[in-house]
């Protein structure tokens, strides 16, 4: 079981005293740069580095004066260092802090966001070999369609998840960029090397261009990917979501003692987890929409984005960071009803195994047509419930005449559908 606090690192991490600090922490080594490079003295770093601190009351008290959310933060920071602050900030504008420390955030957000997809990717693989060769019926257009196995709905769910991590990692390596180019980004006030030994001791890689601002179209791809992360968790739920479904029955969520499911009737063991986190993908497409909206600002820079951000970066990680949460309790506490998905196979007598017949009676025949429209018109009696299927089949004369009991018989067989799960699993897990 996943521990309550580990939620708590990503709401610490978006915390208005962790978002100070990693101001701090850029400036702080941004004055180590300008102090190695002698455009500080670096006695006035030194000073900096020991004595650079602030108090979020005093910051938000100045901020309702100067309206103005950096140069509240530095005056506070300048009342700790004292005289030697005046080297503080020097010849940067406030975006080269704003930018950099936000994406030495989401970096770090990404490192959590990981670590909870590691986990429910080592849950999603478990149940695939557990459940490997579990038959159930498979389905299209909600349908029953054929028979297929437990375990390749999870392998499907693991290669889906995935690719999922995969694109989230090429987008928080894209935003893990820095910036300490001045007010239009062409280095006028410093050079770019004061940038690169920033980043490089922050962790980032200088952005190759930039106006006063990195280019949001990073952290909309970052917000993309999640937003897909989301979704593809949805997609996950939503099919426990069906299966749970009392004329379903294959799967449902873990019910734990004492849990209700309705004020009203105690019959009801409801999905609610999995329809948590529909209502959590729908939320993050919606961030990521508002992501794509802050890539057009007016020539070097508006701040047409920063209210947006504010909200839908710490937001979006904080949420998809539950979302994983809930998601790896519920598939470690998955119920899968083995005797219900062999039921759901044989319903009606076993119709789904209708092309398994077709395909057997469809040589000796001589004729797909003639062959499709015999089995169909047994498999359309059996749908009325004018009979089971494989009752029907055997005692039909026109499929009799090409097919012995034994050899009708073997059309009704699990084997034939599972022939290949071992071949699809070494293409998923490599092994």
């Amino acid at each position: 079981m996943i521990k309550r606090y580990t939620l708590k690192e990503m709401g610490n991490l978006w915390s208005e005293e962790n978002k100070f600090r990693t101001w701090l922490e850029v400036e702080i080594e941004a004055a180590r740069a300008m102090a190695k490079y002698n455009i500080i003295p670096p006695k006035a770093f030194r000073v900096i580095e020991k004595k650079a601190n602030f108090n979020i009351d005093r910051i938000n008290e100045i901020e309702q004066e100067v309206n103005h959310d950096v140069i509240a933060f530095l005056t506070s920071v300048a009342e700790y260092v004292g005289e030697e602050a005046k080297y503080l900030h020097y010849g940067m504008t406030s975006s080269d802090v704003l930018d950099t420390s936000l994406s030495l955030l989401m970096k770090r957000a990404a490192g959590i966001i990981n670590k909870k997809v590691d986990i429910a990717l080592k849950q999603i693989k478990k149940l695939a070999f557990e459940y490997k060769m579990t038959p159930c019926i498979g389905r299209t257009h909600g349908v029953l369609a054929e028979p297929t196995t437990a375990g390749l709905k999870f392998a499907l769910w693991y290669e889906e998840l995935k690719r999922a991590q995969e694109r989230f990692n090429a987008a928080a390596k894209m935003i893990s960029v820095g910036m300490i180019s001045g007010a239009v980004g062409n280095y006028a006030n410093l050079p770019p090397k004061i940038e690169t030994m920033v980043c490089k001791n922050l962790g980032l890689k200088p952005a190759k261009i930039t106006t006063q601002v990195i280019q949001r179209d990073r952290h909309a791809f970052y917000l993309n990917t999640l937003a897909l992360l989301a979704s593809s968790l949805e997609k996950f739920t939503t099919e426990i979501r069906n299966l749970q479904r009392t004329e379903i029955g294959e799967m449902m969520e873990g019910f734990t003692s004492g849990q209700k499911g309705s004020s009203a009737m105690p019959h009801k063991k409801n999905p609610i987890t999995a329809e948590r986190i529909t209502g959590i993908a729908r939320l993050m497409r919606g961030y990521a929409l508002s992501s794509m909206e802050n890539i057009t600002l007016w020539h070097e820079r508006d701040i047409a984005h920063s209210s947006v951000e504010r909200i839908i970066i710490p937001d979006s990680t904080i949420i998809i960071d539950y979302g994983l949460q809930k998601f790896i309790g519920l598939i470690k506490n998955l119920v899968i009803n083995e005797k219900r998905m062999i039921e759901n196979i044989y319903f009606r007598g076993g119709v789904v195994f209708s092309q398994r017949l077709l395909l057997k009676l469809t040589v000796p025949l001589g004729s797909r047509e003639k062959a499709y429209r015999i089995v169909q018109k047994k498999a359309m009696l059996a749908n009325d419930g004018k009979g089971r299927f494989i009752d029907l089949v055997k005692k039909d004369n026109n499929i009799r005449k090409y097919l012995s009991e034994s050899e009708i018989e073997s059309c009704f067989q699990l084997d034939y559908y599972t022939k290949n799960v071992n071949k699809i699993f070494r293409r998923v897990f490599k092994q």
